[in-house]
């Protein structure tokens, strides 16, 4: 059966590779970016790109109503977008904390409310979180962007416990490092220098983190809720 699907971030690396497998699924696909563009990867399906800044509560209230009127209420919600301002703690701006909390976070509040009010009227629905590995283990120079992953564990937990009996999901994703637009531009170094923590001796793959989210969307883990599904090869055992 075909499921309304939104992806927030959809436009490209892992969001990308998140709609693509939705769509190729059947489902109905929405995807939002500040761009408000289909990608050339998405353009074989019938996928509906909506422009948002999920920073903008009202913009994110317009994305919302838009894709009701032309796919449905969103039955599976991928809170993906996300951003970075790496750079030591002495040199962090506010900007660069507040800014990476407020879409980061504080964004992913924004669309999981405006999507849960639906859910909960439907008695049913899931949403996956799109972590990180870093905000498990930490790394240096992403104070901000650690602090806005770690809390999404927090708040998923949190919403698994509120919605749970009314049949909705919340869960977590944290991908390691991914072959993505964003790591390729590492020096060949820094790419062996992480590779080579990495128990499986290389990057993933994004429709690798893709078949993960689809799983718990799916009625095959119907009973999994507040996990922290990591997909990072191994990288943040124990955390």
């Amino acid at each position: 059966m075909s499921r309304s699907v939104l992806v927030t971030g959809g436009n490209r690396g892992i969001g990308l590779a998140i709609a693509k497998a939705f769509a190729e699924a059947g489902d109905k696909v929405a995807i939002t970016s500040r761009s408000g563009e289909v990608p050339a990867e998405l353009a074989a399906h019938e996928v509906l790109a909506v422009k948002c800044d999920i920073t903008d509560a009202a913009q994110v209230d317009a994305a919302f109503a838009e894709i009701e009127e032309k796919q449905g209420a969103v039955e599976v919600l991928v809170a993906n977008a996300g951003i970075t301002k790496d750079t030591l703690l002495l040199r962090m701006s506010e900007d660069d904390f507040s800014s990476v909390i407020e879409t980061n976070l504080t964004g992913t509040f924004r669309v999981v409310k405006r999507a849960a009010t639906k859910m909960l009227r439907a008695r049913k629905g899931r949403v996956v979180l799109i972590s990180s590995v870093v905000g498990l283990l930490g790394s240096p120079g992403q104070a901000n962007y650690a602090a806005s992953k770690a809390g999404l564990v927090g708040f998923a937990r949190s919403l698994a416990r509120e919605l749970g009996s009314r049949n909705i999901t919340i869960n977590v994703v944290a991908p390691g490092f991914v072959d993505t637009d964003m790591t390729a531009v590492l020096s060949e170094d820094r790419r062996k220098e992480i590779v080579a923590g990495v128990p499986l001796g290389r990057y993933a793959a994004p429709a690798e983190v893709a078949a993960a989210v689809r799983f718990l969307s799916s009625d095959e883990a119907a009973y999994i809720t507040g996990a922290v599904i990591p997909v990072d090869g191994g990288l943040g055992m124990g955390h």
